[in-house]
């Protein structure tokens, strides 16, 4: 999946395609980067992050994921349209930033070591 669309000239101006619906624009800033369609992408990107991105990242979807949520109901899961699944992405980001942001204060769970676990099979929503 792509992360963004060619920008397209008007008059000047360029645009770029929205990644989320037009009612969560307020944070398009954090999709181009958050909205990862598996797991292993997402834990790579929280363990390269730092806790002043995550922070950020979870603060400003936070007071949105309810809506966010309200919003997906609307939707059969397998027909969701694309910039809805770039949501649903976005609000699976947030859950794999909240155990560092709210608990451990950094990206790795702590006195793990460098242990790791691989996903074999992901389930699909």
């Amino acid at each position: 999946m792509g992360r963004r669309l060619p920008a397209q000239p008007r008059g000047g101006v360029t645009t770029v395609a929205a990644l989320l619906p037009q009612e969560f624009a307020d944070l398009e800033p954090f999709a181009a980067e958050w909205c990862l369609a598996t797991e292993p992408e997402r834990f790579a990107l929280r363990l390269a992050s730092s806790m002043d991105t995550m922070q950020a990242f979870y603060d400003a979807i936070t007071p949105r994921a309810e809506a966010a949520m309200t919003y997906l109901d609307q939707y059969e899961l397998d027909a969701l349209p694309p910039e809805a699944l770039n949501l649903m992405h976005l609000l699976y980001s947030m859950i794999m930033v909240s155990f560092p942001v709210e608990c451990w204060r950094q990206p790795r769970i702590p006195d793990s070591g460098a242990s790791q676990i691989d996903l074999v099979i992901a389930p699909v929503p």
